[in-house]
C-alpha cells in the first residue's frame, strides 16, 4: 500500500474538499473506532432500534470499516454544514403549521453530499495515481447514509468533532449542523491526530430538551422514543403515550440538537446553498398537508429526503399534529381521513378528532 506522502498533496486535497462544499475534514484509519462495533451490538441487543431492522441484519458488516471492505486501509471523513439561519424551535407555538427538521427543508442531502464525494474522489485519483506501492490498482468507494458505514464514530476519529450526549456529532465550527460523508480508501493516508476529545463537560442541555425522554443516560438513545425515529422510520401507529409530545412535529425533531450551546459558534455563511429551506417546507400548513393524496405528496415533496417515507406516513404525522393543534377549523379534513384507505392513517384521523373534541375519546 502507498502512503499519501506527495508533497502538499493533503493540503490539496482538503482544499479540494471546501471548494466542492465541505467545510469539515480529517483522515481516520481503518481500525480507528474499534469500540464503536461493540457498542451497536449492546444498542441493538437492548431492542432499542425500534423495528429498523437492517440495523440487525447490517451489524456485523457495520462494525468497522473492514467488514464491510477488507481491503480499506483509510477513511476519509467529510461533513457539510446545513446551519439554519432561524431558530429551529421557533415554530413551536405556530399549531396550525407542521415542523420539519431543518436537515430536511432543502435539497437531498443523498444527492447532494455522494455528488461532492464522487467529484472528491475523482480528483484524488487523477492527483495521487491510479495504482499503489505495491502496483495494486487505486481504489476508493464513498458513502453517504445508504450503507453500513458508522459515519459519527469516524467522523470523530478523523477529528471533525465528538459524539455528544444526543449521540450526533458535535462540531467547535458548526456545532450540531453537520451532514457527514465518507470515502473509504487502499491508500494508507497520514492520519489527523489526535482523534477530537469530547466536551460537553457537565452540560446536559440536550437530554433535557428532549420532548420524549428518548435519552436512558447521556451518550445513549432509545430510538423507540426518538420523535425523529416515530415520524420517518415507524411505519405502524405511533403509540399513544407519545402522540401528545410530538406536538406539531410532522417530519423528525431538532429539539436535542437546537438547545446544544456549540451551535452558537455555527455559522450560516459555512451552509452548502443547496441545503437553503424551500418555502413549501419551511413552514408547511397542517391543512394543506391533511388533503395530500399521493400525486400531491410526490410533487410538494419532490427532490426532498422527506419523498421517501410516502404519503400515508406523512398524513400520520400530520393527523396527530392536527390533534395536538387545538384548532377545531381542522376536524373536516380528520374527518375525511377517517375513511382513509390506509388503517394507521384512519386511526390517527379518530384519535385526533376524539382530542380536539369532536369526537368521543
Amino acid at each position: 500500500m502507498m502512503t499519501l506522502s506527495k508533497p502538499g498533496l493533503r493540503e490539496k486535497l482538503e482544499e479540494k474538499a471546501a471548494e466542492l462544499g465541505f467545510c469539515a475534514f480529517g483522515i481516520a484509519s481503518a481500525d480507528s473506532a474499534p469500540r464503536a462495533g461493540a457498542r451497536l451490538r449492546e444498542w441493538i441487543a437492548g431492542g432499542a432500534h425500534g423495528d429498523m431492522l437492517w440495523m440487525a441484519e447490517t451489524a456485523e458488516r457495520r462494525a468497522s470499516p473492514a467488514a464491510l471492505w477488507p481491503e480499506v486501509r483509510s477513511v476519509i471523513a467529510l461533513g457539510m454544514s446545513y446551519a439554519p439561519a432561524a431558530d429551529p424551535l421557533a415554530l413551536a407555538e405556530r399549531t396550525e403549521l407542521g415542523r420539519i427538521s431543518v436537515y430536511a427543508q432543502g435539497a437531498d442531502y443523498h444527492d447532494v453530499v455522494k455528488k461532492a464525494l464522487k467529484a472528491l474522489a475523482r480528483w484524488l485519483v487523477d492527483e495521487a495515481g491510479s495504482s499503489t506501492g505495491s502496483g495494486q490498482a487505486l481504489a476508493l468507494k464513498v458513502f453517504v447514509d445508504t450503507a453500513p458505514v458508522m459515519e459519527k464514530p469516524l467522523a470523530a476519529a478523523a477529528g471533525l468533532g465528538w459524539q455528544g450526549k444526543h449521540t450526533n456529532l458535535v462540531s467547535r465550527k458548526d456545532g450540531s449542523w453537520l451532514f457527514l460523508g465518507a470515502i473509504y480508501t487502499t491508500l494508507e493516508l497520514e492520519e489527523t491526530q489526535p482523534p477530537h476529545p469530547v466536551h460537553c463537560g457537565s452540560c446536559t442541555a440536550c437530554l433535557d430538551a428532549c420532548p420524549t425522554a428518548a435519552f436512558p443516560a447521556p451518550f445513549r438513545l432509545d430510538a423507540r422514543r426518538c420523535i425523529s425515529y416515530l415520524t420517518i422510520e415507524h411505519k405502524g401507529p405511533i403509540p399513544n403515550d407519545l402522540r401528545d409530545a410530538i406536538g406539531n412535529r410532522i417530519y423528525g425533531c431538532d429539539d436535542c440538537l437546537a438547545v446544544c450551546p456549540w451551535n452558537r459558534f455555527a455559522e450560516t455563511a459555512r451552509r452548502n446553498q443547496a441545503f437553503v429551506p424551500r418555502a413549501e417546507l419551511a413552514a408547511p400548513a397542517l391543512a394543506d398537508l391533511l388533503d395530500l393524496d399521493d400525486p400531491g405528496f410526490r410533487q410538494v415533496f419532490a427532490g426532498s429526503p422527506i419523498k421517501r417515507i410516502g404519503r400515508n406516513r406523512m398524513v400520520r404525522n400530520a393527523a396527530i399534529a392536527a390533534g395536538n393543534s387545538g384548532r377545531p377549523e381542522l376536524a373536516p379534513a380528520l374527518e375525511r381521513l377517517t375513511r382513509d384507505e390506509d388503517a394507521v392513517v384512519a386511526e390517527a384521523a379518530r384519535w385526533a378528532l376524539a382530542k380536539l373534541g369532536s369526537l368521543p375519546a
